[in-house]
């Protein structure tokens, strides 16, 4: 990534620095640190993950970070790392914490284990990795939310967020939060318009938008004959317009290649730009 892309692929946000495309490293397991070197060599500056054994390799991830560093190309305050305190329901016998213990000791006892993994001394962003039901918000939610708050004030994590949230959840979130999340990641379909009602809520509150299975989870819509023809007069692939598409409409998209190639070429979308009718062909796509 050249150095005008680079400087376009980061934003300001309530005074901290944040990268507008992150890369993604779930299901990546033995490839995990490889991977995660990979990227950050391509040119990401974000790198998600989690502390959820089940479907990240979080050692692998700090190790792939320490691999990039020691090249003294890039330095930890230049890197954006976000992680997630994840419930036991979600997590498989390898768990961060003690299951008996209550939910605030769950949570440091995750995110301590975080840093060390990543072996930093702090956090750029601090996920909640979903609330423990799927309608409402429970107690456990909210002694889980009270901690990641503690985390927020004291400077552990820079930001704190929530994932896999429904528009009424949020709603009660906003409303009872001392510290109002920075960030809402959602698995983001073309069926509803790309989640519209809760990116909605979320430019009304300030609060960035991250979208990840832009790709996977709407590989039929995707497919349609007005996508690939975006793409052939941009000369790109459907992947990039997908990307771009995210962005122009505010949203941080996440992409998890594996590939080399992709890696670069998803990074190229800071390269294009689509026109409003455009983004309103892939808005409407599922309609």
């Amino acid at each position: 990534m050249s150095d005008t892309h680079r400087k376009s692929a980061l934003i300001q946000h309530r005074g901290i620095t944040i990268p507008t495309f992150l890369y993604g490293t779930a299901w990546k397991e033995e490839r995990t640190e490889a991977l995660t070197k990979l990227a950050l060599e391509s040119g990401f500056l974000g790198i998600d993950t989690a502390n959820q054994r089940r479907h990240y390799h979080e050692v692998g991830v700090g190790q792939g970070l320490q691999q990039a560093l020691a090249t003294g190309q890039l330095k930890r305050d230049a890197l954006f790392l976000q992680t997630k305190f994840t419930y036991a329901a979600g997590q498989d016998h390898r768990l961060p914490y003690d299951p008996n213990a209550d939910y605030t000791t769950q949570v440091m006892q995750s995110f301590t284990s975080s840093l060390e993994h990543l072996h930093s001394t702090y956090l750029d962003s601090y996920i909640l990795h979903g609330p423990a039901s799927r309608a409402g918000l429970t107690e456990a939610d909210w002694e889980v939310w009270r901690a990641m708050e503690d985390l927020q004030k004291s400077g552990a994590t820079k930001l704190i967020g929530v994932s896999n949230i429904g528009l009424k959840q949020l709603q009660r979130l906003l409303d009872k939060a001392e510290v109002k999340p920075v960030f809402v990641q959602n698995r983001c379909y073309a069926s509803t318009k790309w989640d519209a009602e809760i990116r909605e809520l979320c430019d009304s509150n300030d609060i960035l938008y991250q979208g990840f299975s832009l790709l996977t989870a709407n590989a039929t819509e995707l497919n349609q004959p007005e996508v690939h023809q975006i793409a052939k007069r941009l000369n790109c692939t459907v992947a990039r317009v997908v990307f771009r598409f995210a962005l122009q409409v505010g949203m941080i998209p996440i992409t998890g290649t594996t590939n080399k190639m992709h890696m670069k070429e998803d990074l190229a979308v800071y390269e294009i730009e689509l026109s409003e009718a455009e983004v309103e062909v892939i808005e409407n796509i599922a309609c």
